[in-house]
């Protein structure tokens, strides 16, 4: 009987579970119907005449309405997120391929075959997943004996998470030779400076504030302000006293930690939202110091011939004292490339070593507890204006050491590079790769600005929808749904699990909904 009672009892929560499904998927229509019928519905254009004529597009926010339910409906149904990664990407296919019927008649009907195929695949493969991984769950295991004692997190992390790394690691090194020996110099120099470079300079960002905000809990929207005074500190450094860049790297980040001891002295008593705005405040001074300050900074026009980078001396120039020729090598201007992309993933994995060796240290926890509570941290005894200004001190000289790597890199900057958009930017990378953690910043970053980059070279797209369809002019309209989307699957990031620096007895992950944000 009670076997009997408990099939009964199955078919009722799958049905109740479809019913939420659908209320949820329904819900994420209407709210999609909403945010783009001013964006995509309505367009104003201007005809022969000048005069402006509003252009009526209702079958795109359908389209747009449907895609969202959809893959929210999918999303409920499973589970596990690898079910859902996979059935989200069939309910896409298979909407992609209703689409090119509607919009593009003379796409080929195989195409169209293929991706509805494709897709049905992906659900199908998902519900397989979805199944075995729930079924696993299921097995028993028995619980940890109870320990009296709390220990800290020495060990390295687990066999999985290592060779995950370590693999990383090895993409990453071999990606500039990898792409130099699958494209040429030419052709690889785009991918160099445009992918590797600019998505590892965010990555540092990333990890720098992810010190002040994921793991001290203090939320700072004006952490460009720190890139700001770097990229200057080596720019003023160079062109006036002719200094070199490896002595301005650290003077660079020495003044960067010392405006972020400044700005953390008069938000010592602030906490949330009033943080945010003072932080704010202060990116949105040293912006307007940058421009109006035209005697030290040259305002708007901005320095020019910065010094560039050399090879510990050696210029990356055809003379006869420069790199190839004093190695014996052919000269090509992709070795400057490949050498700042080595400098900058260097910085960034020196960032994210002394991020997580400070884990473990009495400050790190002291951020944790700043993080969680500051009241309750206060009344444990910790000092919690030593600790603000440690995290934003830290956070900031990263922040530095990337300005330098930036300027050096242009050879030009002006303050047009650290507006708000920027710190907005790096901040959306901690939030979206989830709070606290190092690889899902990481993530993060690299889908972001590699995300964004690859939208501009799609030019298959026209093959489907026509030649006027132009995808770089709806690349931050696609990338703002897909930050919509995001936080509404994954509302903790992207790696919704911490690694606890402290543990009873078994090294266990912690949920993301258990941490606290912003609130330091």
């Amino acid at each position: 009987m009670p076997d009997a009672a408990a099939s009964d009892a199955v078919p009722s929560k799958t049905q109740n579970r479809f019913i939420a499904a659908l209320r949820d998927a329904a819900f994420v229509g209407l709210i999609t119907a909403g945010l783009s019928f001013p964006l995509i519905a309505l367009r104003a254009e201007a005809d022969m005449n000048n005069h402006l004529e509003l252009q009526q597009r209702w079958s795109w926010l359908v389209s747009a309405t449907i895609a969202m339910a959809a893959s929210r409906f999918i999303a409920s149904i499973f589970d596990r997120l690898v079910a859902r990664i996979v059935g989200v990407t069939g309910v896409w296919l298979i909407l992609f391929a209703g689409g090119t019927a509607y919009y593009a008649t003379d796409t080929h009907p195989g195409v169209i075959a293929g991706c509805v195929l494709a897709g049905l695949i992906a659900i199908g493969l998902a519900a397989a997943l979805n199944r075995s991984s729930v079924d696993a769950g299921r097995t028993e295991t028995r619980p940890a004996e109870p320990s009296r004692f709390y220990r800290l997190d020495t060990s390295g992390g687990s066999l999985a998470g290592n060779l995950i790394s370590i693999a990383a690691l090895g993409c990453a090194i071999a990606f500039p030779l990898v792409v130099l020996a699958w494209l040429g110099p030419q052709g690889s120099l785009k991918w160099i400076n445009n992918y590797g470079v600019q998505i590892l300079i965010y990555v540092m960002l990333g990890w720098g504030l992810n010190i002040v905000v994921g793991l001290a809990g203090l939320l700072d929207l004006g952490y460009v302000a720190f890139y700001a005074v770097g990229c200057y500190a080596y720019a003023l450094l160079a062109t006036k006293f002719g200094l070199s860049f490896w002595l301005c790297l650290p003077l660079a980040g020495v003044l960067a930690a010392f405006w972020g001891i400044l700005l953390g002295f008069p938000v010592l008593r602030l906490r949330g939202d009033y943080l945010a705005i003072v932080t704010l405040a202060f990116g949105e001074i040293i912006n307007i110091v940058l421009t109006n300050w035209v005697d030290l900074t040259n305002g708007d026009a901005g320095i020019p011939s910065i010094p560039r980078i050399t090879f510990f001396g050696l210029p990356f120039t055809a003379a006869d004292d420069g790199f190839a020729a004093r190695f014996g090598i052919e000269f090509s201007p992709i070795h400057r490339n490949i050498f700042l992309f080595y400098l900058i993933l260097a910085l960034a994995l020196l960032t994210n070593f002394v991020t997580l060796r400070l884990r473990r240290l009495p400050i790190g926890r002291a951020w944790e507890a700043l993080r969680e509570d500051e009241i309750a941290c206060r009344s444990l005894g910790i000092n919690t204006t030593s600790t603000k200004l440690t995290a934003f001190a830290l956070g900031a000289m990263f922040g530095g050491f990337a300005g330098a790597f930036f300027a050096v890199r242009q050879g030009f900057v002006n303050p047009n590079s650290f507006t708000f958009s920027e710190s907005a930017s790096i901040l959306a990378m901690v939030v979206l790769g989830g709070m606290g953690s190092q690889i899902g910043v990481a993530l993060a970053a690299a889908v972001m600005i590699g995300g964004t980059e690859l939208l501009r070279e799609l030019d298959f797209l026209k093959v489907l929808f026509g030649a006027a369809f132009d995808p770089s002019q709806y690349r931050m309209l696609i990338f703002g749904f897909g930050m919509v989307a995001m936080m509404i699957w994954k509302p903790r990031g992207l790696v919704s699990t911490r690694s606890p620096s402290i543990f009873l007895k078994q090294r266990k992950a912690i949920a993301g909904a258990l941490v606290k944000e912003g609130h330091g």
